[in-house]
């Protein structure tokens, strides 16, 4: 049966939707804005997209961040896909629960005990913060979300396709870049796109492993916004916003055209 939309239940839905995303759709609007009063509308501008690629300071904050991300969300991909198929391939060995709580422990961990965690691990060690420190604390955060996607595309995944590849002489190797990569290509995608994101996202842990040198742009942006909002803010955000959502608008993209290839190709073997 399909749901009967009432008068409650759309007032509900709009006011969900709006309670949402209304914030984000003005801070949109007011980037460009040609006042310099963020609240006033005083006509339509660009003037703070020019003034904010100007600003030197969020310029560099943002290269770092694109930069933490890019290398954070690679590495966390690789390590959260190995340990998926760790868990999944491998279901008896000494340690795995063990192992599987230290891989997801970040999940349900408070960022702030995360980042002072990992500021207490880099001191003991003499550690200098700084790119580095963030870019390792971003690993150790997002791996764990890498590691639930591929896991979940692995449980439903058909190893008949790997032992028929193997049995027609193919080694393990092969196999897995031959056919078990291509299959589970749109959860490691997926994987890639949300430690990507939380990366950019990031702002405490990012505040407990940064040094000179290493501050990212929400580290920037909160700094300024203690001192009130400016235009340029909004700009920034809104240019993030648009990254983040032509991200997730690829992905998708590119999931329902490997979904389709899929299809295709199953009913071309069922054909033949």
């Amino acid at each position: 049966m399909s749901p009967t939309w009432t008068r409650f239940n759309i007032v509900s839905v709009t006011l969900g939707f709006a309670f949402l995303y209304l914030p984000i759709v003005l801070l949109v609007i007011f980037s460009f804005n040609a006042s310099k009063l963020v609240t006033v509308w005083g006509g339509f501008s660009t003037r703070w997209y020019v003034s904010l690629f100007q600003n030197q300071g969020l310029m560099d904050a943002a290269w770092v961040t694109i930069r933490v991300g890019l290398i954070s969300a690679t590495v966390a991909t690789v390590l959260g896909t190995l340990g998926a198929l760790a868990l999944v391939r491998y279901t008896r060995f000494r340690g795995r629960v063990l192992f599987s709580g230290m891989i997801f422990a970040p999940l349900v961990m408070p960022d702030v005990i995360t980042g002072l965690s990992l500021l207490l691990l880099f001191v003991a060690i003499d550690l200098d913060r700084g790119f580095a420190t963030v870019t390792l604390a971003h690993i150790t955060f997002t791996m764990c979300f890498v590691a639930v996607v591929v896991q979940s595309r692995l449980l439903t995944f058909d190893r008949s396709l790997e032992e028929a590849a193997m049995d027609l002489g193919a080694p393990p190797v092969r196999t897995f870049f031959q056919i078990t990569l291509p299959v589970i290509a749109p959860a490691i995608i997926s994987g890639w796109m949300l430690a990507f994101t939380l990366s950019l996202d990031d702002l405490v842990v990012a505040s407990f492993t940064s040094g000179p040198g290493a501050t990212t742009l929400p580290m920037k942006i909160y700094s300024q916004v203690r001192l009130g909002v400016t235009p340029e803010i909004n700009a920034a955000c809104t240019i993030l916003i648009g990254l983040v959502t032509a991200g997730v608008i690829i992905a998708s993209i590119v999931n329902k055209r490997r979904e389709v290839q899929r299809l295709r190709d199953e009913q071309a073997a069922q054909r033949g």
